[in-house]
C-alpha cells in the first residue's frame, strides 16, 4: 500500500505500489516523454529504474514519488528527490537532486511546478538539504524554464557529459541548475501559482 508523502491543491505525492509500474510505463515510456532521457526504454532498463526508485526510498527516505491527481486519482508521472549519481556528474555526486517526469497530456498545466514546489519544501524542510540540484539535457528547454521559475540558478561549471549516453546525442551535454536552502524561502514566495 502506498504512503502519502505530500499533498498540494491538486496533487498527491506518494510512494509506489507494484501496480504503478505497468501504468507508469504505459503512460510515460513514450517517444515524446523519453526524448531527453535516452529514448523509449526496454523492459530491462525500466525494471532497473524501478528498482533504483525503490532503493532510494529505502536507503534515504526519499525518491521520485508518484504524482497523482486528486480529482480522479490519475497517475500523472513522478516528481521527487534522489541522491545525485549520474556518471560524469561527480562534482555534485551525493547531493540531493530534484527531478520530474510527467505524461504528455499533463504538460503545460502547472502540475510539474506544483509537485516540484512540494518536493523542494521536503528537501529543505524534512531532509535538511543545504542545496538541491537539477539536471537535464542541454536541449530540454521546458525543464530548464521550470528550474528557473523555481528560483534555481544555472551552474555551468557543473555541466557534464552523462557517460550512459553518447556525447553529442540529444541527451548530452547535461546542464545543471541549483538552489541553496537559504534562497528557497524568497524563491518560493516569488513563484506564481
Amino acid at each position: 500500500m502506498a504512503d502519502l508523502v505530500a499533498e498540494t491543491g491538486r496533487l498527491r505525492l506518494r510512494t509506489w505500489d507494484v501496480a504503478d509500474r505497468a501504468e507508469f510505463n504505459r503512460q510515460l515510456n513514450t517517444p515524446a516523454v523519453m526524448r531527453w532521457l535516452g529514448g523509449v526504454a526496454d523492459d530491462a532498463f525500466s525494471n532497473a529504474a524501478f528498482e533504483r526508485i525503490d532503493l532510494y526510498q529505502r536507503e534515504f527516505g526519499f525518491t521520485f514519488w508518484i504524482v497523482e491527481r486528486k480529482s480522479d486519482a490519475a497517475l500523472l508521472g513522478f516528481c521527487g528527490l534522489k541522491r545525485a549519481n549520474a556518471p560524469g556528474g561527480e562534482a555534485f555526486a551525493g547531493e540531493i537532486e530534484i527531478g520530474w517526469r510527467l505524461r504528455e497530456d499533463a504538460w503545460g498545466q502547472g502540475y510539474a511546478q506544483e509537485a516540484a514546489i512540494a518536493s523542494l519544501d521536503l528537501a529543505f524542510g524534512r531532509f535538511a538539504a543545504p542545496r538541491v540540484v537539477a539536471v537535464t539535457a542541454h536541449g530540454n528547454e521546458p525543464s530548464q524554464k521550470l528550474m528557473v521559475r523555481l528560483g534555481m540558478v544555472r551552474r555551468a561549471e557543473l555541466d557534464f557529459v552523462d557517460q550512459r549516453f553518447p556525447p553529442g546525442s540529444d541527451v548530452n551535454p547535461q546542464v545543471v541548475f541549483a538552489i541553496e536552502a537559504a534562497d528557497w524561502p524568497a524563491a518560493r514566495a516569488a513563484i506564481r501559482a
